[in-house]
């Protein structure tokens, strides 16, 4: 049985997968019944494979992360679920194979046995070397856009405001080029100041500008990354600024320690999808990270319970529609 990666809409169960002919590619799989869930596309799709790609940060990341993630292991997470395409995100692997990655997620790209159909590709804007690098790519009509991950201690603050960083965004623009915001979330107004520098360059905000669940609760017994205010405050100025989108993801890492419930999430995420507006809004599983916070299907479960009041228009924008336009899928 064939299913061409583009149509294929359905994950197996492990069970499932077992009494399927072993010499099946990893999409040629046994088709499990959705329940007529909402099909999404995944904008934030990590992969890493240890045997190929080391990422410095895994060295001290915790126990769970430092193994290898590579796509059958994504299906069997997302089995289920109706992811029909995913965007590959960035690992922030070392400088010097930056060229390596953005040609294995290529090459997935191109391939019908993986449900990857872009990438968002590693860089470092404030080089002088990020224009030969990123104008190498210029023609593929899989590489999506950038990413520097600027919370990282290496990325300090006002980075992206630096001439060399704003020139590379403007080329990005040029080149028709996204670039992802994941910043701390106590400096998204450096975001909103470089998405006016560049007003022709296409931004995502990562993470609802990285949205700290905790601040939104009374008490947690753990000390918030921002406080409401300033969060909400900065947010608003990234969502008036027409080139910038942004990305739900990402916040289940930051839960609360031990058991959580659903609504937990939602005052972060419904002033994401009010301020930005229905058409400006994106999914992203951020799979294996999220493992941090809760499972793939306990995400997407929660999610789904948060935005459930919304029409049905609103919700198959956020989870697939808005994605296919904005990084070009159809």
């Amino acid at each position: 049985m064939g299913l061409h990666r583009r149509n294929f809409v359905k994950h197996v169960s492990l069970g499932t997968l077992a009494a399927c002919l072993p010499a099946l590619s990893p999409l040629d799989t046994c088709v499990a019944d959705t329940g007529g869930a909402l099909p999404i596309i995944d904008t934030h799709q990590h992969l890493w494979d240890l045997s190929k790609f080391q990422p410095p940060w895994l060295k001290g990341a915790p126990a769970i992360l430092s193994k290898s993630y590579v796509t059958q292991d994504y299906l069997e997470a997302t089995a289920g679920l109706n992811i029909v395409k995913a965007v590959y995100m960035e690992v922030d692997v070392a400088p010097e194979q930056q060229v390596e990655e953005a040609e294995h997620v290529i090459a997935l790209s191109k391939s019908q046995d993986h449900p990857t159909v872009g990438a968002v590709i590693s860089g470092r804007p404030n080089s002088a070397s990020f224009k030969p690098y990123i104008t190498r790519f210029k023609d593929s009509p899989y590489i999506k856009g950038v990413r520097q991950v600027l919370h990282a201690p290496s990325a300090p603050r006002g980075l992206c405001l630096e001439k060399q960083f704003v020139a590379s965004m403007q080329l990005l623009g040029e080149l028709g080029m996204s670039f992802d915001l994941c910043m701390r979330p106590t400096e998204l107004s450096d975001g909103a100041k470089l998405a006016g520098l560049c007003p022709n360059t296409r931004f995502v905000v990562d993470h609802c500008g990285n949205a700290d669940p905790k601040a939104f609760l009374p008490s947690s017994g753990e000390e918030p990354a921002h406080t409401v205010d300033q969060w909400k405050r900065d947010l608003a100025k990234l969502a008036g600024r027409p080139n910038v989108i942004c990305k739900i993801s990402g916040i289940v890492a930051s839960a609360p320690q031990g058991e959580w419930k659903s609504d937990i999430l939602a005052p972060p995420i419904n002033f994401c999808l009010d301020e930005f507006g229905s058409d400006r809004v994106v999914f992203g599983g951020d799979w294996p990270v999220c493992l941090l916070g809760a499972s793939y299907r306990r995400w997407v479960e929660s999610l789904k319970e948060v935005i459930g009041d919304r029409s049905e228009i609103e919700q198959r924008k956020l989870l697939h529609d808005n994605a296919e336009k904005f990084y070009r899928l159809a």
